[in-house]
């Protein structure tokens, strides 16, 4: 006797939940829930290993006070340039510091105040610091973090660019751009002098990326199916922080000592106030030879020895955020106290 249909459909019964035996939507709806639950708990370890790397930097007294400098700058930027007048030119030059409230550091060789000069100065010293950190930043983190998980071709066509870009001398490929192109918005001068230092920061998120890319929770991901935009934004990148933070403040200080060198020595074009322009205008007008004239010189200088101070110190307090160990303990903790 031949199996009727009604005998197959037999064999073949339909789920209390609407699928089938084989495939019950029971089983689907426990992967969306599973999924759902990865999600959540994805979410949650980005969390904590955003406190922990916060509890790790302020753990370290040279993340305080770099920070509470930083503030002091960040202050200085903003809301000094509403309260201190911008200075003007030939009211009285060389007035000495501290003689008078209207010129606190005294005034220069052209009668600009010092003190005002200095803090309207800074926020297009600001601009350029943050606009090369970002861009030298981003794109190494970019490169590092593809390069380092795709591997393959396109880790070797990556690196490869990457190594010629770090052979290039710096300091003579900025000459010459700047001599071709002339800029003189804070964020064309912050590009142009952070051009090619994203190549190291590159290398070394790499390297990184290719012990994370082994970890259990990205396998997990990779099994799942997920796509490898969302692995690397989700799985990757939070790992990578501690580096690609690192690598914006060492980026943001070498944007100083490189804007205000190059200012100095008059080979990026005068435009706006600018403490290396200070700085060059101090100097043709003989403060480094006058005793009586030299605070027109000093001040601009103390401007940027503190704020690159300030971000060695960051770098260095943010240096022990690397290390894992460091920031598992403290997940740990917080999970124990969360419980």
């Amino acid at each position: 006797m031949k199996p009727t249909e009604e005998s197959t459909h037999e064999q073949k019964p339909t789920s209390t939940d609407g699928g089938t035996k084989e495939f019950p939507l029971a089983s689907f709806q426990e992967n969306q829930s599973n999924e759902s639950e990865l999600g959540s708990s994805r979410l949650q370890e980005i969390l904590l290993e955003f406190h922990a790397i916060w509890k790790v930097a302020w753990s370290d007294w040279r993340t305080k006070v770099s920070l509470i400098v930083l503030g002091l700058y960040a202050l200085m930027g903003t809301v000094g340039v509403l309260i201190v007048p911008e200075p003007t030119l030939y009211p009285e030059a060389w007035i000495q510091p501290f003689t008078t409230w209207q010129y606190p550091l005294g005034t220069n060789g052209n009668g600009q105040s010092v003190f005002g000069a200095i803090v309207h100065a800074a926020p297009s010293m600001y601009i350029m610091i943050l606009a090369g950190g970002v861009f030298a930043t981003s794109i190494g983190a970019t490169i590092g973090i593809v390069s380092g998980y795709k591997r393959g071709r396109v880790d070797e066509l990556l690196m490869t660019f990457t190594d010629v870009a770090m052979t290039i001398p710096g300091l003579p490929l900025i000459i010459v751009l700047s001599a071709v192109f002339e800029p003189t918005h804070p964020v064309l001068v912050g590009i142009l002098i952070s051009i090619n230092s994203w190549a190291g920061h590159a290398r070394g998120i790499r390297s990184q990326v290719l012990t994370v890319r082994e970890e259990s929770f990205v396998e997990a991901s990779r099994f799942m199916g997920v796509n490898t935009r969302q692995i690397l934004t989700r799985d990757i990148t939070p790992q990578m922080m501690p580096l690609i933070l690192i690598g914006f403040v060492d980026t943001s200080k070498q944007v100083i000592f490189s804007s205000v060198a190059l200012y100095f020595l008059g080979v990026l074009p005068f435009e706006g106030l600018n403490w290396g322009v200070l700085m060059n205008l101090a100097y043709k007008s003989g403060s480094a030879q006058t005793p009586s004239q030299f605070h027109a010189l000093l001040y601009p200088i103390l401007a940027v020895i503190f704020l690159s101070w300030a971000m060695i110190m960051l770098v260095q307090g943010l240096d022990r955020v690397v290390n894992p160990r460091i920031r598992a303990k403290h997940k740990s903790e917080k999970k124990e106290s969360g419980q």
